[in-house]
């Protein structure tokens, strides 16, 4: 056999040895940042549940707060990093549009919904019916396709279904868990995510994420801030209050976003959704363990139902992308 072959065999080897451990490398630290950002999520949240629960908090007093706050951190970050480039979205009226869909219809909606849902329910439901925004995604898709959804989108939509009914009821299909206006504002957060997720994709090919996330942070805060007129209720957080509000901004905005998109640049979107089942996780057990919340064995199939769409889901994206 000429030495020549054998050389570029052995290279070959090489070459393919070091693909996969960089592979390999690349699904670890998707894994660990996706991860991480759920469990930012779902601490959040938790903290959330604490504020209303024992600092008698409310949604339109605590999301303006907490969005302006993130907002003016992120956008200070920004100018320091991009400096003017920072303005540039609000100077073309179509991004800036854009942008104000994704600020408002997106994140804002997004964020003032699921902590309305937590304040009626808990952190844990609030955290799967937020995970439904898979299936309007995949309404949108099929909308904007023009084709009907197939096998396993339908079976991942029933296990949803399923997923949350369990969930609602434990179990006890005559009766309900949680309140149908809970499950209205969760299903409203889910479709704020939907708004989230389809808006910015355009303006992500232009501009960081941050700079969005900055702004759309500061656009939901000046609406709510003004909708709500805040500056009328008279509520005074305590010390604990504070902190807590502190950890709010801080683990589930400044810490979950930039976590999250960092572990989507190692393992893409489809991947990434299936670790931030972490956040529920992490929501349920926090709300078992420090608020008591009702525990039956027949939750862990509602969790598992939803955890199963989710990686049908992601099996489907996966293949539509390859294709």
């Amino acid at each position: 056999m000429p030495i020549a072959f054998v050389v570029a065999i052995m290279n070959h080897m090489k070459h393919t040895t070091s693909t996969t451990q960089t592979a390999n490398r690349n699904a670890l630290k998707g894994a660990f940042f996706t991860s991480a950002a759920g469990i930012c999520w779902g601490l959040s949240g938790s903290m959330g549940q604490y504020l209303f629960q024992h600092e008698q908090m409310d949604t339109t007093w605590l999301v303006p707060i907490r969005l302006g706050i993130a907002g003016l951190l992120l956008l200070a970050y920004c100018i320091g990093k991009y400096h003017q480039f920072t303005f540039s979205p609000l100077r073309n009226k179509k991004e800036l549009l854009n942008l104000l869909v994704y600020g408002l219809l997106g994140v804002s909606l997004c964020q003032f919904f699921y902590f309305l849902t937590i304040q009626l329910s808990n952190a844990s439901i609030a955290t799967i019916l937020q995970d439904l925004s898979p299936i309007p995604i995949l309404a949108y898709t099929c909308w904007q396709s023009k084709s009907l959804p197939t096998t396993k989108q339908v079976i991942a939509i029933l296990l949803a279904i399923v997923g949350v009914a369990i969930l609602t009821t434990h179990g006890q299909l005559h009766t309900l868990a949680v309140s149908p206006l809970a499950i209205a504002t969760g299903v409203i957060s889910a479709i704020g995510v939907t708004v989230y997720n389809i808006a910015p994709v355009a303006l992500l090919k232009k501009y960081p994420a941050l700079i969005l996330q900055a702004w759309a942070f500061l656009f939901g805060s000046i609406t709510f801030f003004f909708l709500f007129h805040i500056w009328t209720i008279p509520y005074r957080p305590s010390l604990v209050g504070i902190l807590g509000i502190g950890v709010v901004v801080i683990v589930g905005n400044i810490m979950a976003f930039p976590l999250y998109l960092t572990g989507i640049r190692y393992i893409g979107p489809s991947q990434s959704i299936l670790y931030s089942f972490f956040e529920p996780l992490c929501a349920a057990v926090v709300g078992w363990i420090v608020f008591k919340s009702p525990f039956v064995p027949i939750d862990v199939v509602g969790f598992a139902t939803i955890f199963a769409m989710l990686v049908l889901i992601s099996k489907q994206d996966s293949s539509s992308s390859q294709s």
